[in-house]
């Protein structure tokens, strides 16, 4: 398989270093995510909301299309939440039924609000409960930083695709210029958690949106994040990027 030439030669296991402000080592981070998305499901959508300044279900169907998500496909979503990106899904398949979203959260799969008929199951991105060539298209909408290995887990998204699928990971990414990076932080890392204290139930909400933000900008690059779909097993790997932000991974079995 040719090389792209923006690529870089290393494989990403961890999406990101360790954050000891929020636990002390790798080995805590699942717990610990585990935890924060438990406890603060109930106001998801509320907060994101407030995040994407009321566009996020527009853009997440524009994404969706973009990566080539068309009627009649038999969809995965990987880290389905409160099913922002199943709810979109759903609405271009046209069977609700066609729409499976997998979650490692029990708190996000109880608060998740999806068409009937989409089916929810726990799992996660490592471990995915379904046979090989199972799906046409993969969605995963802003959690590829919270994966515990990303080798593994592309590996994973390849398997349980058929041949032909299609896959599309929307991420934030870090912005490189450093006015837009500065204006983005103090977005997440203070007005969001700020707002989050007057408009959540959960007391940890303020502090998961400070968590997204470090998150972000730990992440790993996104010429590493596609080598390691390339090693994978997938090709015409790509990512479409809108503001300088919103990043789109996509790539087809």
């Amino acid at each position: 398989m040719p090389d792209h030439p923006s690529f870089s030669d290393r494989v990403v296991h961890e999406p990101h270093a360790p954050l000891t402000d929020y636990y002390a080592a790798e080995e805590g981070r699942r717990k610990w995510v585990s935890d924060i998305f438990n406890s603060t499901a109930v106001d998801y959508d509320r907060i994101e909301a407030i995040l994407g300044l009321g566009t996020g279900s527009w853009y997440r169907r524009q994404a969706l299309l973009r990566a080539g998500l068309q009627p009649g496909m038999k969809v995965v979503d990987v880290g389905v939440g409160t099913g922002l990106v199943s709810r979109q899904a759903a609405s271009i398949v046209g069977d609700p039924a066609s729409i499976t979203g997998v979650d490692p959260s029990p708190g996000m799969l109880q608060n998740a609000k999806v068409p009937e008929g989409v089916r929810l199951m726990q799992g996660s991105a490592e471990q995915i409960p379904f046979p090989d060539n199972s799906f046409d298209f993969l969605s995963m909408g802003y959690a590829l930083r919270h994966i515990s290995d990303l080798s593994v887990a592309f590996a994973e998204f390849h398997r349980v695709l058929k041949p032909g699928g299609r896959l599309c990971i929307l991420e934030i990414t870090c912005p490189e210029k450093r006015l837009q990076k500065m204006l983005l932080k103090g977005y997440l890392r203070t007005i969001v958690p700020t707002l989050a204290k007057f408009a959540s139930r959960s007391k940890e909400t303020s502090l998961l949106w400070k968590y997204y933000w470090d998150t972000i900008e730990a992440c790993a690059k996104p010429a590493d994040v596609m080598q390691t779909l390339q090693n994978a097993g997938f090709r015409d790997v790509n990512r479409y990027v809108e503001l300088g932000i919103f990043s789109e991974y996509r790539a087809v079995k």
